[in-house]
């Protein structure tokens, strides 16, 4: 199963956005680019939310019929491991395979042996075309970085090896994501993190580091531009090799998670993968979301007052819902506003505060940040909100199709 070039992973928390998300998609593919749909949701949403995968692929599948798209698209497992990829199996086709919390595990002795046996051919040293400084090969780095990556990426064969025992070769994208960690991978890692991945046999077509710099949830990257374009580069150039000498696909590629509203570093992704005539994949999620409550809160009084709700009940529960976004979220509570504040806003005021307008008077990242993972307490007030969502279907969706669009896809292709 080939992915395509370019592909963007499209979450949508409640299965309302399908068809406005696909319009964006359509508009970019009028424009002559082609861009792949990957409709994803992980468990821990699915969870949040009390929804199946099954709801997942009906979206996807429905958008797909109604506004009769006649290429390419996927479900998305998002970030699955051995616990809970049963759940998604008979849903989706892509699978992203997560093994972030094996890296640093202790290998067994055996594999490590394995690996260095695997790297002798390569020499002292590889140069990458590209590159300036050579890769060196040495024992004891083959044993630092095994000691590092080597149970995740066994851990990985262990997943794709389970799935294509339930859907067969083929029959599914694979991606390999190790980005919620602390200290991201460079790209001497990427070299050897690939060669594990294809001594594992594992026909991987996009893999998802931790780059440097800050991926916060719905807002931009914070981080050195210049540190960022140079690895990125060299990814890229990593992987070029990897595909030609470890007999990875042709078509794999860089998956970028917490993709979505990372504005500054668009430009730099767009002008490599264009220089060396790439592809790539960039993951949102919880951006529909907010331009769910975007949309609601300029739909009139009542979406105004839910989105008011939304944001002073999270406020309440912060610590409880910033938990299992620790490591991709940086809010400042002291630039986060009262809910006696908020309850006096325009909708107008209260779009503006959420909506990602870099330099905007009123945007405010703190504000965009909660609410981002406040979904949880909208999935709480179940029909109240979603019957919203419904009634306002063409404000909402006017939102979610704009953002995508404009905010997103033009600014990478």
């Amino acid at each position: 199963m080939k992915l395509g070039k370019y592909s963007l992973g499209v979450g949508d928390r409640f299965n309302h956005q399908g068809k406005a998300q696909l319009k964006a998609i359509i508009k970019a593919k009028n424009q002559g680019v082609s861009v792949t749909p990957v409709w994803n949701k992980s468990n821990r949403e699915h969870n949040f939310v009390h929804s199946e995968p099954e709801a997942t692929r009906i979206e996807a599948d429905e958008a797909v019929r109604v506004l009769e798209w006649d290429d390419t698209y996927c479900v998305d497992a998002d970030h699955i491991n051995l616990t809970n990829v049963d759940r998604f199996i008979d849903h989706a086709d892509f699978f992203t395979l997560d093994v972030a919390m094996y890296i640093g595990k202790t290998p067994e002795p055996a594999d490590v042996d394995e690996f260095i046996d695997l790297c002798l051919y390569l020499g002292d040293s590889v140069i990458i075309p590209g590159i300036e400084e050579p890769i060196v090969i040495s024992d004891e780095i083959l044993n630092t970085v095994a000691g590092k990556y080597l149970a995740a990426i066994k851990e990985a064969g262990k997943i794709y090896r389970h799935i294509v025992s339930k859907k067969g070769i083929g029959n599914f994208v694979t991606e390999v994501s190790m980005d919620e960690v602390e200290t991201p991978q460079t790209p001497v890692d990427m070299f050897f993190i690939l060669k594990m991945i294809a001594s594992e046999h594992i026909p991987v077509q996009t893999i998802a580091p931790k780059f440097t710099g800050r991926f916060n949830k719905g807002v931009d990257y914070v981080g050195d531009l210049e540190q960022f374009a140079k690895e990125f580069e060299q990814d890229v150039l990593v992987i070029d090799f990897a595909i030609s000498e470890f007999g990875l696909p042709d078509d794999l590629k860089l998956s970028v998670h917490s993709g979505s509203d990372k504005f500054s570093i668009y430009p730099i992704m767009a002008e490599i993968i264009q220089k060396y005539d790439k592809g790539i994949h960039v993951k949102t999620a919880g951006t529909t979301w907010l331009e769910e409550v975007i949309g609601l809160s300029i739909s009139g009084a009542e979406g105004l007052a839910v989105a008011k709700e939304i944001y002073t009940k999270a406020l309440t529960r912060k610590e409880e819902l910033c938990a299992a976004y620790a490591d991709v979220i940086d809010i400042k509570d002291d630039e986060l506003p009262s809910p006696e504040a908020v309850e006096s806003w325009s909708g107008e005021k209260y779009a503006n505060t959420l909506r990602h307008i870099p330099g905007h008077p009123d945007y405010n990242p703190n504000f965009r940040q909660l609410i981002h993972v406040g979904y949880k307490v909208a999935a709480e007030m179940g029909e109240k909100y979603t019957k919203l969502l419904e009634k306002h279907e063409d404000v909402v969706g006017s939102c979610v199709e704009e953002n995508i669009y404009d905010r997103h896809l033009k600014r990478l292709f």
